[in-house]
């Protein structure tokens, strides 16, 4: 039998709008309703996924990069998926739901309060995916950091957070009829924190939790991110190549992070994938050759894409010459534009036209010596194969699937797959207790 894993789902585009720009966006549904990811998240607690993670940026870009963040919805607009988190915890019953938040737009005590009230109504299904975005700051009247510094405030902040949701003991709360008392202050830690970005006092006034935290997500693979994640985080976000040597390198590391803080196995690592599900072998191959020869119109879109994460119109350059780095602004992260370059990082000649190209090309997920991303083709024997390599020889945690919170992308990507991966003993097939935190201990 095959090494159980787990697996989630992260919502890629956010709160936005599901569908658009492809043919799915003629079912109808409006992405500015709740029914929509309802219906998806029945689905995704079906199929017996985990969690769902929910992707957001605060930012619609600033007056000279507007256009290109909401031209073709790619940045923008995105809703509150704190607000949506309710509306999701209400259709299910044992998925997990976490939402992206923003260090710098929630204070400690507000962050604190209103997670732990949503632990509470929720049955401890719900998360933080921390992040440590200053792209925003300019809206929360706020100073832009250096990447380490937003760590060292995004550390503060989780800190003060869980002093506070634990100035509660597990005494203070009484509720004694016969003595007329329901708390027990002497049991409340009044919390003062004094710390490098917030200074705050306690206790906060939500009762304590009968079981784990709200779970803590957090996606940053530099050095300092995962120092991060090692001090504070249950979950780390992953993206690396999706090949044994890759996966067991980046575990190794994330084990160092947390055993530095004395959270030995503490974390779960869940690697970002794509597949692409399709009929045949024969139907992956001819798929995956037609992905080397985009056309004009694949690389402008994908050029719209990267302009948009880049705040920088790539639209207007020259395909056939090299892509030069002064286009590049002081506001763009430096990780963006590797991310750009991916493969020709080291090739300053490279014309823009091969670069975005390789941001087209798919791969076969049998080509276990080409998997150099996160999105490959297959069938779903073929990607469960993979799966199954990753957990049995990699000891993989598990995977975090990446698409819309569209029912045409859930079905596309789990009807197959799920069948494959129980038959297997890959994927659960019913839940236990203990909420989000107790599906990622369940095995």
């Amino acid at each position: 039998m095959a090494k159980q894993q787990h697996l989630g789902w992260f919502l890629s585009r956010g709160f936005g709008p599901q569908g658009w720009g492809r043919p799915d966006w003629d079912w109808g549904y409006d992405w500015r309703r709740p029914d929509l990811y309802q219906q998806s998240v029945r689905q995704l607690e079906q199929a017996g996924l985990d969690l769902l993670i929910i992707e957001d940026a605060l930012s619609a870009g600033n007056p000279a990069t507007l256009d290109l963040r909401v031209r073709t919805a790619y940045g923008a607009p995105k809703h509150d998926p704190v607000v949506l988190t309710p509306y999701l915890l209400d259709a299910t019953r044992h998925l997990g739901i976490v939402p992206t938040v923003n260090v710098g737009s929630y204070l400690p005590y507000v962050a604190a309060r209103q997670f732990a009230s949503l632990h509470h109504l929720s049955d401890h299904r719900v998360g933080i995916n921390v992040v440590t975005d200053v792209g925003s700051a300019t809206h929360l009247g706020q100073e832009r950091l250096s990447h380490d510094a937003a760590y060292d405030r995004a550390d503060d902040w989780v800190t003060g957070i869980r002093e506070l949701w634990h100035s509660w003991s597990d005494g203070a709360l009484v509720a004694d009829p016969a003595t007329g008392r329901y708390a027990d202050a002497s049991q409340i830690d009044a919390v003062r924190h004094r710390g490098s970005h917030f200074s705050f006092d306690g206790p906060l006034n939500a009762v304590p939790f009968d079981g784990a935290d709200p779970l803590i997500v957090s996606p940053g693979g530099s050095p300092r991110g995962l120092d991060f994640a090692g001090r504070h985080s249950d979950v780390q976000l992953a993206l690396t190549s999706l090949d044994v040597d890759s996966i067991r390198a980046y575990r190794e590391r994330v084990r160092t992070a947390s055993a530095a803080h004395g959270r030995e196995d503490a974390l779960r690592t869940l690697f970002v994938m794509k597949p692409r599900i399709v009929a045949s072998a024969e139907e992956a191959d001819r798929v995956v050759a037609a992905s080397a020869h985009p056309g004009e119109e694949q690389l402008k879109a994908i050029a719209l894409g990267w302009s948009s994460d880049a705040e920088t119109d790539l639209t207007v350059l020259d395909l056939d010459r090299p892509l030069d780095d002064v286009v590049f602004g002081e506001h763009v992260s430096r990780g963006t534009v590797a991310g750009l370059r991916g493969r020709y990082a080291e090739e300053p000649d490279a014309p823009l036209r091969r670069i975005l190209a390789q941001h087209a090309r798919l791969c076969r997920v049998t080509d276990g010596t080409g998997r150099r991303g996160t999105e490959f083709v297959g069938t779903a024997e073929e990607v469960a194969d993979l799966i199954e390599e990753l957990g049995d020889d990699a000891g993989n945690d598990g995977l975090i699937l990446s698409g819309d919170l569209h029912p045409v992308t859930v079905h596309r990507m789990l009807d197959e797959l799920v069948p494959v991966l129980r038959r297997r003993g890959i994927l659960r097939r019913e839940y236990g207790d203990g909420g989000v935190a107790g599906n990622l201990r369940d095995f």
